[in-house]
């Protein structure tokens, strides 16, 4: 209690500092998840991916990251055992936003898409470990971690694999590709409006007070699925397409309306990554806030300072701007070929996890969600589609991320122990 009494403002001026560094790791490697299928189809070239990216991360983060956010991460760690120790939980919170925001750091580097949520997790479970010991540990939760590495991919998967086939099926495949893009595009289109309505419904909108119903948040989504649907249908019947063209034109012009779409979900997926995943960065810096603050009570629930959304929404935006482009040429160019129509399929079917997700509490990684979903439009193509020494590279990277996330976490909770003389 006297280290919070003595170096109150020296740990929140240090908490703030791995805060933003969390939250740069976060722009760095997490937000591809949003554009790299973008650019890999060339809907968007890299320079315009991250300006999109950047006003839309950080007014997800901003505008909708949340008011008040539980002190312990996905409620992975047991805050009684340190109840009578918060210096150690200061420490801890430290020790796992630096752990973690250095592994993305690595990993983002290497252009691994790494999980941003599975990094902060993994750090905290380490710094528990090795503070108070197991029983800290909510080892269900952990398991769910682990199970979702196989589930999330593999819904994604699926869920990519036929939407892909459908288009093939109801457009590229047929006699009359451009006329049969008219009729179902547009339907796409309300679909897309819906799932993205519900992503922004259950990830953006809850974290800025407005939480609607079950009922009324899927009749808002119905709602703008209509409309989404009725301007596609507009916009594209005033298309200046020669409908005599050979099939090969047709083909690239309903791959352009398919680019246009891809754009807004695109922004949609931007706004609704920074709105949540930036939990990551200031659930641990909040907690640390609250509890120097509070002179060493540990509360559940801890208040947001004004300045602590905008420093995470800064150092995503950072993040994404001076390294955002490994992870995205990863995602977007490293995994299969991409076009405007596969893309769309990907980031369809990633949105629907999320979607899927929210509703059954299932724990999930958006960057999970995403390879999976470009690996189902890869595997439509046949095996032979994919770069499977990418892809290895991408599962052993997940695999590696807790413990690695967890050690490092250890190695600077004792060298902070030892500055502080805990």
């Amino acid at each position: 209690m006297d280290i919070i009494a003595s170096y109150g403002t020296v740990l929140i001026l240090i908490a703030a500092a791995v805060g933003f560094f969390m939250a740069y790791g976060i722009g760095a490697n997490d937000v591809a998840n949003a554009m790299g299928t973008s650019v890999g189809s060339k809907a968007l070239t890299i320079k315009q991916a991250i300006f999109i990216a950047m006003i839309f991360e950080f007014a997800g983060a901003y505008l909708a990251g949340g008011e008040v956010t539980s002190t312990i991460r996905k409620g992975i760690i047991d805050a009684t055992p340190f109840l009578d120790i918060p210096e150690l939980m200061v420490l801890g919170m430290i020790s796992s936003l630096f752990a973690a925001g250095a592994w993305l750091l690595m990993a983002s580097f290497l252009g691994w898409p790494v999980s941003t949520t599975h990094s902060i997790i993994g750090a905290i479970i380490g710094f528990a470990l090795v503070a108070v010991g197991t029983e800290a540990i909510q080892w269900d939760k952990v398991g769910g971690i682990v199970g979702s590495w196989i589930i999330t991919p593999a819904i994604s998967g699926f869920i990519a694999y036929l939407i892909f086939m459908s288009a093939q099926k109801l457009i590229f495949n047929t006699d009359a590709p451009l006329k049969n893009a008219k009729r179902y595009v547009p339907l796409y289109m309300g679909l897309a409006g819906f799932i993205m309505a519900l992503v922004t419904i259950k990830k953006g909108l809850k974290h800025v007070g407005v939480d609607l119903g079950a009922v009324e948040g899927y009749a808002l989504a119905i709602a703008v699925a209509v409309v989404v649907g009725i301007i596609g249908k507009i916009a594209i019947s005033r298309l200046n397409i020669d409908p005599k063209a050979d099939k090969q034109m047709q083909f690239n012009n309903v791959e352009k309306v398919f680019a246009v779409l891809m754009v807004l979900t695109a922004c949609c997926m931007a706004f609704a990554h920074g709105s949540n995943d930036v939990a990551n960065a200031i659930g641990p810096l909040a907690a640390v806030v609250n509890i120097v603050e509070n002179n060493g009570e540990i509360a559940k629930k801890a208040a947001i300072a004004w300045w602590i959304l905008p420093l995470g929404g800064f150092g995503i935006v950072a993040g994404l701007a001076i390294l955002g482009k490994k992870v995205i040429k990863t995602i977007g160019e490293g995994i299969t070929h991409l076009t405007p129509s596969r893309g769309f399929a990907a980031e369809l079917a990633a949105a629907s996890t999320v979607v899927i997700a929210s509703g059954t509490g299932m724990p999930i990684s958006t960057t999970q969600t995403l390879v999976g979903a470009v690996l189902g439009v890869g595997m439509a193509r046949g095996i032979g589609a994919l770069n499977m020494g990418v892809i290895r590279n991408i599962v052993v990277s997940w695999v590696i991320t807790l413990p690695v996330g967890a050690a490092l976490a250890i190695v600077i909770f004792y060298v902070l122990r030892t500055a502080f003389g805990v």
